[in-house]
């Protein structure tokens, strides 16, 4: 925003945008024409394939080289992120146990004594934060909501049917129950635990997150952020935590999120129906492994991911970050794409 006024008969110009504002964009650096042609052709491919894709940005050595916003996408309006959420509850996670506040072995029922059923089940004493972390919580089956109970409550009534920490089983309501547990430790909602933590030093500002009835931020889905946000949390996440020299998330944390902690499948598909359903570690992007709220990939990346298409990719063996919000069903698809055109131009 640009102002004029007069002083001792000269026009003086002022700029209006804060210094705060201008440091809080990545630097933008030129694409290579390879990378220009390569971006062309996914986005043709996305077309063909009827993938609704809203935006695309490419960072690489730190810098955007390529961003894209279409079909209804806009750079400055915040995109709902779906299950992406859930790596930034696992940050709030890894925050408050560097903070003294939690730690990997804490069992899930010590927080929520006045909630538990009469006679709680074993396996269900047995659940860790590490197990909550890693959707290992030993539920047979997702545990859903119930109208306006008690999200935590039903959480803790739902049965435990395998020995917590050998049976994966993708736990939307578990990343709620991390979010719950954030809150408690904390006194804070996971957003505003999360503001001066991760967001201020980031540059994000003022983020949307959704909350249950209870007040408590979704955790696990509800948080709305812009384009260039999910690619400001996947380059924290490529340079382990550190952001303009200092550190913001912990090290040690990051490293053990990122990593194949347990294996997984797609939400909606048992362990035992993976062979019978075609994945394989050759052709799917869901069967590589699990860490903490983070999904490993092909090629040795990592990703942040929601519902319809929402995907923060990070390639270390590139330097590099790809960043997708979308509308659309066929989110392996949409990667094949990401490896198809985006990594072979990564040079």
């Amino acid at each position: 925003m640009k102002h004029f006024f007069f002083r001792n008969g000269l026009v003086v110009l002022l700029c209006l945008c804060s210094f705060s504002c201008y440091a809080a964009s990545m630097k933008r650096a030129k694409a290579s024409s390879s990378l220009k042609m390569a971006m062309e052709s996914y986005l043709d491919a996305a077309k063909q394939k009827m993938l609704n894709i809203q935006s695309v940005m490419v960072i690489q050595h730190g810098k955007v080289r390529y961003e894209k916003w279409l079909n209804g996408g806009e750079a400055e309006k915040p995109h709902v992120l779906n299950s992406v959420s859930k790596t930034f509850t696992s940050a709030a996670v890894g925050l408050a146990i560097e903070e003294g506040l939690l730690s990997l072995d804490d069992r899930l029922v010590s927080f929520f004594s006045d909630e538990l059923p009469v006679l709680p089940s074993e396996n269900l004493k047995k659940v860790t934060i590490h197990n909550l972390l890693t959707m290992n919580c030993g539920h047979d089956s997702e545990p859903r909501r119930n109208g306006e109970d008690s999200w935590v409550k039903t959480f803790l009534s739902w049965p435990v049917e395998h020995e917590p920490g050998s049976y994966y089983c993708y736990n939307s309501m578990g990343t709620y129950i991390l979010s719950a547990i954030v809150q408690k430790v904390t006194g804070q909602k996971v957003v505003d635990y999360l503001q001066t933590r991760l967001f201020d030093p980031l540059g994000i500002d003022a983020p949307h997150w959704d909350e249950s009835p209870q007040g408590i931020n979704c955790g696990g889905w509800g948080l709305y952020l812009k384009t260039e946000d999910l690619g400001k949390m996947g380059q924290l996440l490529l340079q382990k935590g550190k952001w303009k020299g200092k550190q913001v998330l912990p090290k040690w944390y990051v490293t053990e999120a990122i990593k194949a902690q347990v294996p997984c499948q797609p939400a909606g598909i048992r362990a035992d129906r993976v062979a019978e359903s075609g994945l394989t570690k050759e052709n799917s992007d869901w069967v590589q492994g699990y860490g903490y709220q983070v999904w490993r990939c092909r090629h040795n990346a990592f990703r942040a991911d929601g519902a319809g298409g929402q995907y923060i990719i990070v390639i270390p063996e590139k330097d590099a970050v790809v960043i997708n919000t979308a509308d659309l069903r066929d989110m392996q698809a949409e990667l094949n794409l990401v490896w198809d055109y985006i990594l072979p131009a990564l040079k």
